[in-house]
């Protein structure tokens, strides 16, 4: 990962940390790098769990707060709030995975509603997200994608999906939120996409309320981007992608493998970061009909949005293009950004803290796994702890 000057201000970065935060971030990321000690404590985590060992004080009070915004949206306010002195929006991430029953999805919806309405009467949440799997079961996406016929029942269960899908895009659109779909496994994100391409047609009609994810990392991808397109400017529906390289690379492989067919996932590093870029530079020569969250810890492809933008004469805060990284991670790219007057949010996942576990773990190996960026986060608020004491 290269180190540009436009990310190196630490000063910057790190302004709403105190000193005790910026110790927890260091101590944080000096753990995360080292792999065994992510799969030691992530199996200690979850057995502590299990067993209702009085952990979560200790959870709450490190990584949870590092990486979450509170347990619930209330809590996250001071989170909010702050961050947006540095005007630095925040998307409302409810980090709770894995439900499968119906009063569980109704539930999340519900949520979902309430996320909107809490964002209506805040400037600082003009954004709302959630996952296609928090509105119905896996499975049921998964068995439409095989073209599998759906029983009486599972035909009733996905026109209750459509119906929490169409529910909240619809309140997205009366209220003028955005709102991010996240994207998921290949082997259910077909149904998905098929799904959010209906609510496009009927909620873009004027410009991008409903964006959905291209998981970059999928050699796939940029092409579904184009036939989509075509088929927007032939309908009349304007088009809203967040774009990600990906979060379950070693689980799509493995899959691939024991089944027998082509992994959906990029053959190389290389590959993946070329396909997001073609799909960046795709999506700003088309401005006029497509906008983007770009949600990317890669310092150059954010770069590269930021030369092209200068290029193309896209002022910094065009609301058709916004930045966004992870709470807890990549401050260095995110607080320069809005610095520079660019449109930045930060992800910020919340939820009780036994049921965001999952997703703590999971960004805790990813961090081990993406070369480079846990050591560039370490030698920068190592730099950052350097520059306070010869301050003091």
């Amino acid at each position: 990962m290269s180190q540009n000057s436009s990310f190196d201000n630490t000063e910057v970065a790190f302004n709403l940390k105190t000193d005790s935060e910026l110790e927890r971030a260091y101590f944080l990321f000096k753990m995360i790098s080292h792999q065994p000690l992510v799969r030691i404590g992530t199996a200690a985590t979850n057995f502590a769990l299990k067993a209702k060992l009085p952990v979560e004080g200790l959870i709450r009070a490190t990584v949870f707060d590092h990486f979450c915004g509170g347990v619930n949206e209330e809590d996250c306010i001071p989170v909010i709030d702050k961050m947006f002195t540095k005007n630095v929006c925040s998307v409302l991430d409810y980090s709770v995975e894995g439900k499968e029953d119906e009063a569980q999805f109704d539930s999340a919806k519900d949520k979902i509603i309430k996320i909107i309405c809490f964002a209506d009467k805040k400037e600082a949440m003009p954004i709302v997200v959630f996952k296609p799997t928090g509105f119905g079961r896996f499975a049921l996406f998964q068995k439409i994608g095989e073209n599998q016929t759906l029983t009486l029942d599972e035909e009733s269960e996905w026109n209750r999906v459509v119906n929490r899908f169409n529910e909240v895009c619809k309140l997205a659109k009366e209220k003028d939120i955005e709102i991010l779909i996240d994207g998921e496994e290949s082997w259910m994100q077909d149904t998905a996409d098929n799904l959010v391409e209906d609510m496009m047609r009927l909620y873009n009609t004027e410009k991008p309320i409903v964006y959905n994810t291209l998981q970059l990392y999928r050699w796939d991808k940029v092409a579904y981007l184009k036939d989509i397109h075509n088929r927007a400017n032939k309908e009349g529906f304007k088009l809203g992608f967040k774009i990600v390289r990906g979060a379950y690379m070693e689980k799509e492989r493995e899959r691939a493998e024991q089944k027998g067919y082509k992994s959906p996932i990029c053959e190389s590093k290389q590959a993946t970061d070329d396909s997001f870029n073609e799909a960046l530079v795709y999506i700003l020569n088309h401005l006029i009909d497509i906008s983007v969250f770009i949600g990317s810890h890669n310092e150059e492809s954010n770069l590269l949005a930021m030369e092209l933008m200068a290029q193309k004469n896209i002022s910094k805060n065009d609301n058709r293009v916004w930045f966004g990284q992870l709470y807890g991670m990549s401050d260095h790219i995110s607080y320069n950004l809005s610095d520079l007057g660019y449109n930045v949010a930060k992800y910020v996942p919340f939820g009780p803290v036994r049921d965001v576990l999952p997703y703590l773990i999971r960004r805790a190996e990813e961090n081990t796994s993406v070369e480079g960026q846990t050591s560039r986060e370490l030698m920068l608020l190592s730099k950052e702890k350097k520059r306070r004491k010869t301050q003091k």
